[in-house]
């Protein structure tokens, strides 16, 4: 019984995983902007591969493997949004039509 239970918690959270990215390719589309769009990636990133490789550890049990999956999140929760943040500022320093998009705030 307890099996079955664990199969359906798993299940709910790839599921929830999977309909992130889907969400994530969704907004990737339809946004026109690409500061929008990275946006869209960086969450939508962050927040499928949490819930999939959580699913993943619940699955596997307490072993060696939830430690190697707990320290995947870790490296891509800190990777997968500084290399985003790189991104968009190469964007806003290098793209010269940027004032048609983007307010800017005054230096002070």
């Amino acid at each position: 019984m307890a099996e079955w239970i664990r199969f359906w918690i798993v299940a709910a959270i790839l599921f929830a995983g999977i309909f992130c990215y889907v969400l994530e390719v969704i907004g990737i589309f339809r946004f026109g902007y690409v500061l929008n769009r990275m946006h869209a990636s960086g969450i939508g990133d962050t927040m499928g591969l949490l819930l999939i490789v959580v699913a993943l550890m619940i699955a596997s049990g307490w072993n060696f493997t939830t430690l190697k999956l707990l320290l995947l999140i870790i490296f891509m929760w800190l990777t997968s949004p500084t290399s985003t943040h790189f991104l968009s500022m190469v964007e806003m320093n290098t793209n010269p039509y940027l004032d048609r998009y983007v307010r800017r705030r005054e230096k002070t």
